[in-house]
């Protein structure tokens, strides 16, 4: 991979809210609610690097999900960073509550905000990583002026909305288009993937060149969250190559 040499120092403050890589990022949406801080404990005893967090409006997406005032409930029960998803309309209104609310990656469409550059840089005054999202039929182009001010970008690789949805073939060679993008132009923005991603293709994706998995069901599948996590982070470990 080529040497990265632009873009925002991951070890800046804004940067600081980013994990190792790679990384197992269980989606809270598919917890179940009525045990979620034992659903979260567990994912993190199997070793999750951070929780993702969807936040819907109804507007940008067809579903209503959690505000800032969950996000701080969570943030109470588990020591795990929180990586928070914003698929909402005009989401300026709202970063700097989810940033207060312990938000420490805030990630935002691009689909859904006119100003990008503003919104990003308005995410790092708050203190959280930035990180812009694609859905599955926005191309990578649209990146290609943000890239080097961003900490993360998110790969859709379900059409957003629902948990449990299955990967989208195509978006596999996404991953790969957009590692050559951001080795080409030396940025530091880590790759994220959400949408469909399972222990049948989280070593691909990891190949592809993905660094941060996002999991529901996959995880919180309603029996137990610490194996299935564990058994996934398995799958993320390269074999080492005999001599």
């Amino acid at each position: 991979m080529g040497e990265r040499r632009k873009g925002r120092d991951p070890g800046s403050s804004a940067g600081a809210g980013l994990p190792s890589v790679p990384a197992l990022a269980p989606s809270v949406l598919s917890a179940d609610f009525a045990r979620l801080g034992e659903e979260v404990a567990a994912a993190a005893r199997g070793g999750a690097s951070l929780l993702h967090l969807d936040v819907m409006d109804g507007h940008f997406v067809p579903n209503l999900t959690l505000g800032p005032l969950v996000v701080e409930a969570i943030g109470r029960v588990s020591d795990l960073p929180l990586d928070v998803h914003l698929m909402i309309e005009q989401p300026d209104r709202y970063i700097e509550r989810f940033a207060r609310a312990g938000a420490g990656m805030i990630s935002v469409h691009q689909e859904a905000v006119p100003h990008l550059h503003r919104t990003v840089q308005l995410i790092h005054e708050c203190g959280a990583a930035a990180g812009v999202a694609l859905n599955p039929a926005t191309p990578l182009g649209t990146l290609a002026e943000i890239l080097p001010e961003l900490d993360f970008v998110l790969l859709m690789s379900v059409n957003p909305g629902f948990g449990g949805q299955r990967f989208i073939p195509s978006v596999r060679g996404k991953i790969a288009a957009l590692r050559g993008m951001i080795d080409a132009a030396g940025a530091a923005a880590r790759i994220e993937v959400d949408g469909g991603v399972g222990l049948e293709n989280i070593a691909d994706l990891r190949e592809q060149g993905a660094e941060i998995f996002v999991a529901g069901s996959a995880v919180f599948d309603g029996t137990d969250p610490e194996a299935r996590a564990r058994e996934l982070g398995g799958r993320l470990v390269r074999p080492k190559r005999r001599p």
